[in-house]
């Protein structure tokens, strides 16, 4: 019997997530049969309906944020997950090397910039957290300010949810090989 990803999956905030106790390859019940085809095809029908009612009452948006290591398969992802939904109510923004325009704001502006308006679905291929990540690991901003972007990000996400933008994050976990 299949597992309920939801249960198994979702991470309550503030807790601490190993990802060495999870296994990459494990599907939780869920192989290639044709019943995941079927479940798989019912989200992607439900994806379709919810996203026309979400876009007709236009007071609300959907922010998808996929995480991963590079080759995690977030680009598959979204085109396999979001074959169902309208392309004009929906965007995708890669967050690569910031451009100029970009890098001469402060680092949620891009950020904010992209946010999906309300009646959209948006999806970011990374994550605000990139800003924290690759600044510390190329040290190129001091300890100081980077440690204090962990808080403005929660601010931030927070501001967002109060806005009624509803923030999904998902991290895709495959294994170094």
């Amino acid at each position: 019997m299949a597992t309920n990803f939801s249960k198994e999956l979702v991470v309550k905030p503030g807790k601490k997530v190993k990802l060495s106790k999870y296994d990459p390859s494990d599907t939780l019940g869920w192989d290639k049969t044709h019943k995941m085809k079927e479940a798989l095809q019912k989200a992607v029908d439900d994806l379709d309906r919810l996203q026309y009612l979400l876009y007709a009452e236009h007071k609300r948006a959907l922010l998808i944020v996929l995480q991963g290591r590079d080759a995690a398969g977030k680009d598959g992802t979204i085109r396999h997950v979001m074959s169902g939904v309208n392309p004009q109510g929906c965007t995708v923004t890669p967050f690569k090397v910031p451009s100029p325009l970009e890098a001469s704001h402060d680092y949620l502006w891009r950020i904010h910039n992209a946010v999906p308006e309300y009646g959209d679905i948006g999806i970011f291929n990374r994550s605000v957290y990139e800003d924290v990540l690759v600044v510390r690991v190329h040290n190129l901003v001091p300890k100081d300010v980077w440690s204090k972007r962990f808080d403005q990000i929660n601010e931030f996400e927070q501001i967002l949810s109060d806005n009624r933008i509803k923030i999904v994050k998902f991290f895709l976990h495959i294994s170094k090989d």
